[in-house]
């Protein structure tokens, strides 16, 4: 039987845990959400263009002659300011969020794989138990919804 994670998660640990994830929130207030769409529509600054970016701000900075007034760089500068002082929080956010998508996810493997198995043991037994009952209930989650045909003449 498959055992990838053994694991007790008390409510304080989970109280905590989302206390912290609060206190996170909190200290960064001005975190936005965006649509999908919108998250599509992004430019985004790979490591290329993030060499790209920090040369053209330089360049702009250096020789603001050339800077037209529609383009705001100081804002533009507080950005990358910005973006550079959040890094290291989306990193370790990152390592976080993996080894608890990780963890979760064999979590939920592992219980699959015990009822996986439990329930060809129900199968068998059900007849001589009287399970049948439960066996028809779990059977449902395998069972395959029929698609209702149209009627031609309608």
């Amino acid at each position: 039987m498959q055992n990838l994670v053994s694991l007790t998660v008390s409510e304080a640990q989970v109280a905590q845990a989302l206390a912290g994830l609060a206190q996170i929130e909190a200290a960064l207030p001005g975190l936005i959400s965006l649509d999908p769409a919108d998250r599509r529509s992004l430019s985004h600054m790979g490591p290329k263009s993030e060499v790209f970016v920090r040369l053209a701000l330089r360049g702009l900075e250096q020789n603001p002659q050339i800077v037209p007034a529609s383009l705001d760089l100081a804002a533009a500068k507080q950005d990358m300011d910005a973006h550079d002082k959040l890094r290291p929080v989306f990193e370790q956010m990152r390592r976080l969020m993996t080894r608890l998508d990780d963890t979760v996810g064999a979590l939920g493997s592992d219980a699959m794989e015990a009822a996986l198995e439990g329930y060809n043991h129900i199968k068998i037994a059900s007849a001589a138990h009287g399970l049948e009952g439960l066996r028809k209930e779990l059977a449902a989650r395998w069972s395959k919804s029929r698609r209702v045909e149209e009627d031609p003449q309608s």
